[in-house]
């Protein structure tokens, strides 16, 4: 997996985060191609990954990843990974006083991960759950033969609904002792000792936090040739929004010129829930937003929730999943899906897309927030062709909010990244028939870029826009939840007969039709942020919420740029103005 290429170095700051990341990073090693003398495939894998070896001399294959999240958060996972465990396990012990032993009960691990540890002791699963009786092993980065090859290949599905606690719990590959970053000052669990406020993020983001994550950063970039930014992923409604913020300054004051793209994520529903933490909630999004954003190449929000403000509408109903969106599993593996085909562009093993230029296409004249939408799946019948599909969305659009910022339907758009990946070449472009007229209007180009573009823009008839198709559906292996309807095919194809068979073949791919936009829909939505967020006095409502620095001007500050980048969404001339209030406001 030699060669050269741009590479991207990816934080996941924050629980659900880090969920998103896992699904992200499963779909990641699914693809990955170990064998040297086969095909190249569309993307670079090591944009993404590093190679390494190990003290025995056995060559791993790892995230370029830092991950951070609270004491309590790893479960079964291991800090510091078992990659590289004979190295650790070497150190002499010098102490020669009394030694105390504390133990405690040691989490148990759910079907998912109990196979991981079988092929990873190179046992040989059964034939009831393999089709292949070919012995594995799971480096998360080996050779051929790999946890992938074996688990690809399983009768056996799993239903982690029940089992999935943290993360760690459906994480397929093994990760760098130097990726994960545990913050001892705060827990995962209780209603005490929580990182619930942005001021308390903020202040993480010195001394021994610092230095752990500095030295981090400095491993990852020294090894890369061709560092062509970062992808920062953060939660948006609880502390990290506050270490989030920190982190992307800190990225923009070292790597200078290179692209930053954060994607601030926030989950539908957070357990235990009280009015006074909505507040805060909603005064870390407005803070993080307008920080990250500001030290950011762009900033898009990622959520299935129906809006971020204090009254959100209905979570986006995708016609073909039958998704819960309320757990974390399910709404995080859906958004990596969105995500993975989002990021296409600066991924391609051949005309790649540098991050910042594609966040200089977005991103103009102070426009740093941009908004996501997706399909998912992009709703395809077997043995019919891509003009076939978008002819049939005759009322709109086919994709869906996933920035929580529904499309104003009027066609004005500043920039606009569209990526398709999962259809095949037979299934982009209709065959011509001589002497028979097509028959769609979008049949007359000659590929699926021009398809794409022709449709999209008889919705968007001036706007600039580039469009991205790739044949490769994201790979979807255990324990991906199979959260889809029984009228789609393995490869995510639609059949007009619903699969009836007792034992359905789960979906192993899916076609994924995203949109990352620049365009004046973010105008209102961002001030109906920044009134909402207005309205909250946390010296009344929260008080412990100005802590650690954060002072109620900080805030004031921060509500006031809120509302100046509200306002350069606004476009006079599209026809699109806001409400008299909204105008009043800004």
């Amino acid at each position: 997996m030699s060669g050269l290429c741009r590479e991207v170095i990816t934080l996941q700051l924050g629980h659900y985060s880090n969920f998103v990341g896992t699904h992200w990073w499963n779909l990641q090693e699914a693809s990955l191609c170990y064998d040297s003398d086969g095909s190249p495939g569309e993307l670079q894998s090591d944009v993404m990954f590093r190679e390494g070896v190990t003290l025995g001399g056995q060559v791993t294959y790892t995230p370029r990843l830092i991950a951070m999240d609270v004491k309590g958060s790893l479960q079964t996972l291991r800090e510091e990974g078992i990659l590289y465990e004979a190295e650790n396990n070497a150190s002499p012990q010098s102490w020669k006083g009394q030694v105390v032993t504390h133990k405690h009960t040691r989490s148990t691990k759910n079907s998912f991960l109990q196979d991981l540890d079988k092929l990873d002791d190179g046992e040989i699963l059964s034939d009831d759950d393999l089709h292949s009786s070919q012995q594995a092993q799971h480096s998360g980065a080996v050779a051929k033969e790999t946890v992938n090859s074996s688990l690809e290949h399983s009768k056996k599905t799993y239903s982690l609904e029940g089992s999935v606690r943290v993360w760690s719990d459906f994480l397929r590959l093994h990760l760098h002792p130097r990726t994960i970053s545990v913050i001892h000052e705060y827990n995962h669990d209780g209603e005490s000792g929580r990182l619930e406020a942005f001021g308390q993020g903020e202040a993480l983001c010195k001394g021994p936090v610092l230095e752990e994550l500095e030295d981090k950063l400095h491993f990852f970039t020294e090894e890369c040739d061709y560092l062509q930014g970062f992808q920062v992923l953060c939660d948006l409604s609880d502390g990290f929004s506050g270490l989030g913020s920190k982190v992307t300054e800190l990225l923009q004051d070292s790597y200078g010129g290179r692209g930053i793209l954060t994607w601030g994520l926030s989950p539908v529903s957070h357990p235990n829930m009280t009015p006074v933490k909505e507040h805060c909630h909603l005064l870390n999004v407005a803070l993080g937003m307008v920080h990250m954003a500001n030290h950011s190449s762009f900033f898009c929000p990622l959520t299935l929730k129906g809006g971020l403000g204090p009254r959100p509408n209905a979570t986006p109903v995708f016609p073909h999943l039958t998704y819960d969106p309320s757990i974390w599993y399910h709404s995080s593996s859906l958004l990596a899906l969105a995500l993975d085909t989002m990021t296409v562009p600066y991924r391609l093993r051949q005309h790649s897309t540098p991050m910042w230029q594609m966040a200089d296409a977005l991103a103009v004249s102070g426009r740093k927030v941009v908004s996501a939408y997706g399909a998912i799946p992009f709703p395809v019948d077997h043995g019919t062709y891509l003009s076939d599909a978008l002819d049939a969305f005759t009322d709109g659009l086919p994709w869906k909010p996933l920035s929580a910022c529904p499309e104003q339907g009027n066609g004005g758009c500043y920039g606009q990244s569209v990526a398709l990946r999962g259809l095949e070449k037979q299934s982009l472009v209709r065959p011509r028939v001589p002497g028979r007229q097509p028959p769609s209007a979008l049949d007359y180009f000659c590929n699926g870029e021009e398809i794409l573009a022709s449709y999209i823009q008889s919705h968007y008839p001036a706007s600039p826009m580039a469009v991205q198709t790739v044949s490769s559906a994201s790979k979807l292996t255990p324990p991906f939840p199979q959260i889809f309807s029984k009228s789609m095919g393995p490869q995510g194809l639609l059949h007009q007969q619903v699969r009836t068979k007792a034992v359905v073949p789960p979906v192993v791919g899916v076609p994924v039709l995203t949109s990352l936009q620049s365009s004046p829909a973010l105008g209102p939505w961002l001030s109906e942020l920044h009134i909402a967020a207005s309205r909250l006095d946390p010296r009344r409502i929260a008080p412990s919420f100005l802590t650690h620095d954060l002072e109620h001007s900080d805030l004031q500050e921060a509500l006031e740029q809120l509302r100046v980048l509200a306002h350069c969404y606004r476009n006079d001339n599209s026809g699109m103005r806001n409400s008299s209030s909204d105008d009043d406001d800004i």
